[in-house]
């Protein structure tokens, strides 16, 4: 940041301007002094040198220290402290360095006035700055008085993760001023507890970063001169109020409510909370402000520095990059990462990019042009290793998807599947599903099951990468038809929340339907593999039949029961999105009409509405998720738990001659047959309907078709 302080130092004055590591000297007269305290909003301190000389021993900083009057800078009746920092072989320990330089400041009031100051090593009035780099010190006095980093208008104790003064220095790189002096809105999208969008509010409305701030140094300085700093801010409240009417419109989003009322106490403290547009949204829906003509999106991601926090920032990244592509075409862009790599997920070629830290942490500022010329493809896995690095074990996982392959060839041939699991964890050392996907090209899903804690993190990498470059050799196939998911265990309706917001959707065959599928939004892809055989079982049953679709999903199930001839089909789900789904399903299929209703509703409560209506179904399929606590759910679902209760409940919607079909996909799970005996007669399927490529992994898939016991119910 160095260049930019000595680009501000000028613009404030200063001259005689000597850049130094993490800082720059200058020269000035005191008016110039003051008006960097007020002004800078990259420096942490101004320090005024009272000497500087050269020292080889702790006897000449005493001496250093013995030369300067202090009683011209401060009296008895103010408090004061030191700071010390010490790089030399001449002083072992700082804490004696600072004691020594204490010791000479109270004698020499001692002697001189028969009483000394009080040392306040929390909130002194004046603040004395040694700095000894190896033979050269500086005794400096602070005329801030505190790091000026702190604006005032944020809580110290709030969790913060940018500075302001880093702020504004991302600002000053990514040519903010210029920006909204042009009229450029500002967007931080991920915005925390506001800092970035305050700072821009300030360097766009002309605002003195140290207008807000009361104490400084300089106040408790014996050569201060009160009327001078006065005058300086005044001119400094004409500039704001001058500087706000031409403010330009400036929108923070966060997922965290929580986090953005935290930002609007911030905003509020600093004066801006008519200016500054907050919005609680996810990443996805972000928007410019209306009747914006371009401008600026700054935002410092979260770094994800926990374990198991490394696809969730791949899918963030991804999402960030997609709603800049569609939504801030034409804008200038700046993303602050300590995770450069991931920003190959953003699908966006960096045009620069600035080194700096955020604290200890290095970090890049990537810049932006939103423009078509820059897109590129993103990454969506990591990287495939080539044949020549990989271990010897790779060969054995190409051996194999070449020997399941061959298996599975004839039988595919035969049953015309053209979507089907390839592999599923066949070698203990390569824990993955591969899946692929026939439609107007070959697209196929890695999907890795998560490792334990217990793994070395970059074995599991390595295999990762062996995994991709093996399938992407062995099936030839371009990286742009392959995409990868990492697996968790999941809870409640997890399977079916999305992760991602590409809007990429691909059509497939199966059975001679067509269907479409996304490998990027949702865990699933929204056609089941494994329930290949129980659709055809719905099918070959629907004909004539009114068919009622439970838990309804994407509506695949229903495609086939129309295409088998179903002279109704009710489909129920409590999801928009997928209810949407399932329509452009049909209408993929060129199922349309009134007698194909799709219905959005928690299951359990329509049912209780459906059986007042008296309906009656010949065909009811039931495919629950093993658990759901939708906040649009009157209460929780549990498939272990509350099976009876549902079958009993949908029992009485079928009529005397129908059948039900039940599966689920819970391991563990249990049918409750005794409770159930007295309504059905229950026939197991879950053998009949695992389809070929899923017979190493039973516990995958349970089915069973249930007709209503001949005793009635």
């Amino acid at each position: 940041m160095e260049d930019l302080l000595a680009a501000e130092l000028e613009s404030l004055g200063a001259h005689g301007i000597e850049p130094t590591v993490a800082g720059a000297g200058f020269r000035g007269d005191l008016a110039t002094a003051y008006r960097v305290c007020l002004w800078s909003r990259l420096a942490n301190r101004i320090l005024l040198p009272l000497s500087q000389t050269r020292a080889e021993s702790p006897d000449d900083l005493y001496r250093a220290m013995q030369t300067i009057d202090w009683s011209q800078h401060f009296g008895t009746e103010q408090t004061f402290a030191i700071v010390f920092n010490a790089n030399t072989p001449h002083l072992r320990h700082s804490h004696f360095g600072a004691l020594r330089a204490k010791d000479v400041v109270v004698d020499q009031f001692r002697i001189n006035c028969g009483e000394r100051p009080s040392v306040d090593t929390e909130q002194p009035d004046i603040l004395i700055n040694v700095h000894w780099r190896r033979e050269q010190l500086v005794i400096s006095l602070d005329l801030s008085g505190h790091s000026l980093h702190r604006r005032g208008y944020r809580l110290r104790g709030m969790a913060a993760p940018l500075k302001e003064n880093l702020a504004a220095a991302l600002l000053l790189r990514t040519r903010w001023p210029e920006i909204a002096a042009g009229g450029g809105a500002f967007v931080d999208p991920m915005c925390g507890s506001g800092t970035l969008l305050i700072e821009a509010a300030l360097m766009a409305a002309d605002i003195a970063p140290g207008l807000l701030q009361q104490d400084f140094g300089l106040l408790h300085w014996k050569q201060h001169r009160p009327e001078l700093w006065q005058d300086l801010r005044e001119q400094a409240r004409r500039r704001r109020q001058d500087g706000l009417a031409q403010l330009p419109p400036l929108r923070g989003f966060d997922r965290s409510r929580k986090t953005l009322q935290a930002a609007r106490e911030n905003i509020r403290r600093a004066g801006l909370d008519d200016y500054i547009h907050l919005e609680a949204c996810e990443l996805a829906h972000c928007t410019p402000p209306a009747r914006s003509h371009g401008g600026l999106l700054l935002t410092n991601p979260p770094y994800g520095e926990r374990l198991g926090e490394e696809e969730q920032l791949q899918q963030l990244y991804h999402r960030l990059g997609q709603v800049l592509k569609n939504r801030f075409q034409g804008w200038q862009a700046g993303v602050f990462t300590a995770r450069p790599e991931l920003a190959q997920q953003l699908g966006l070629r960096a045009l620069k990019i600035h080194s700096l830290f955020n604290g200890a942490l290095a970090c890049k500022l990537l810049h932006f042009d939103i423009a078509p010329r820059w897109y590129r493809q993103p990454q969506r896995f990591p990287r495939p290793l080539p044949a020549t690095q990989r271990s010897a074990q790779a060969e054995m996982l190409q051996n194999r998807l070449r020997k399941n392959h061959k298996r599975l060839s004839r039988w595919l041939r035969r049953e015309q599947i053209q979507c089907y699991r390839l592999y599923d964890h066949d070698l203990p050392e390569y824990a993955f599903a591969i899946d692929v996907y026939q439609g107007e090209r070959c697209w196929v899903l890695v999907q890795e099951y998560q490792a334990p804690a217990t793994v070395d993190k970059d074995k599991a990498r390595q295999r990762t990468r062996e995994a991709l470059g093996v399938v992407l050799d062995e099936l030839d196939i371009p990286p742009e038809q392959l995409y990868y998911k990492l697996r968790k265990p999941q809870k409640g309706r997890e399977q079916y929340q999305k992760i991602m917001s590409s809007g990429e959707f691909h059509t497939v065959c199966e059975g001679g339907h067509r269907f479409l599928v996304n490998f990027t939004d949702y865990l699933d892809t929204g056609l089941f593999l494994d329930h290949r055989l129980t659709r055809q079982l719905i099918q070959s049953l629907a004909t004539g039949k009114r068919f009622l679709n439970l838990f309804a999903y994407t509506g695949s199930v229903t495609v086939y029961a129309a295409k088998g001839g179903a002279r109704s089909t009710t489909s129920v789900d409590l999801s928009t999105t997928y209810l949407d789904w399932a329509r452009r399903n049909l209408e993929l299929n060129d199922i349309d009409g009134n007698t194909h209703r799709l219905i959005r509703a928690d299951c359990l409560q329509w049912l209780e509405q459906a059986i007042r209506e008296n309906m009656r179904f010949e065909l009811i399929f039931i495919d629950p998720p093993s658990f759901s606590n939708s906040k649009r759910m009157r209460q929780t679902f549990d498939v272990q738990r509350d099976h009876v209760a549902l079958l009993s409940q949908a029992a009485r919607l079928l009529s005397d001659d129908g059948v039900m079909i039940f599966s689920n996909n819970r391991r563990d799970f249990k049918l409750d047959q005794e409770a159930l005996r007295s309504l059905f007669e229950i026939e197991n399927l879950g053998r009949r309907t695992l389809p070929e490529d899923f017979r190493n992994n039973p516990k995958i898939h349970h089915c069973w078709r249930l007709r209503p016991a001949r005793a009635g119910w």
